[in-house]
């Protein structure tokens, strides 16, 4: 992540909160065994995640891209006793490491793994969710808005991950076919009278959307 120096970068994670133990051997055993270790939430974001869930009192948490996992135990540890994720991942290697984690956490019994397409979890899935986290195939990411936006609970906020891509959006929207998908949407988003949004430069770009009902 070049969008901030590098020192800087630093010096937030050094005073923001360190993980528990268990987070940190996730991080370490996704660094050495999964392919793409950058789509690792780390520190930072995953403090600034759990802190969504706790302000917002979410109980109904749903998460598109488990990964290996770290977001999940993250936003878990901001739930009430009675909260729950589900989280969906599409890849069987990326669900094993997030069980084998989440099950030695305290949050075992509040994250269910849904391995498949997120769309058909999500069409499963009864709603409605408090918070959704939405991380994973960025090409999908419209379908993944359209199908959850209905399922938000009045208050409920959706979160997408890498909404800059790496400054792409600014310098070369057309880059990829993921950076052209993430361009398109940030406009769309930004000029939706349904919902109001912000898009801030956490890591790689973090944008909270809200209904207007």
């Amino acid at each position: 992540m070049a969008l901030v120096p590098t020192d800087i970068d630093r010096y937030a994670e050094e005073h923001t909160t360190r993980p528990p133990d268990l987070l940190l051997a996730l991080a370490d055993e996704t660094r050495a065994t999964l392919t793409a270790p950058q789509m690792l939430t780390g520190t930072v974001e995953g403090r600034f995640l759990e802190m969504l869930v706790f302000a917002s009192g979410a109980t109904r948490v749903l998460e598109i891209g488990t990964y290996s996992g770290y977001s999940a135990l993250s936003m878990a540890a901001g739930l009430p006793p009675e909260g729950h994720i589900h989280t969906c991942e599409i890849d069987e290697r990326h669900a094993e490491v997030a069980r084998r984690y989440i099950a030695e956490s305290p949050h075992a019994d509040r994250i269910t793994v849904h391995l498949g397409p997120a769309l058909e979890t999500v069409d499963r899935l009864d709603g409605p969710f408090d918070l959704v986290f939405i991380d994973a195939d960025k090409t999908g990411y419209a379908d993944y808005y359209e199908a959850v936006l209905p399922e938000l609970s009045p208050r409920g906020l959706i979160v997408f991950d890498n909404m800059l891509q790496n400054g792409r959006v600014v310098d070369d929207p057309d880059f990829s076919e993921s950076t052209r998908a993430i361009a398109n949407l940030n406009e769309r988003l930004a000029n939706d009278s349904g919902v109001t949004c912000v898009l801030l430069t956490v890591r790689d770009g973090v944008t909270l959307v809200r209904r207007d009902d």
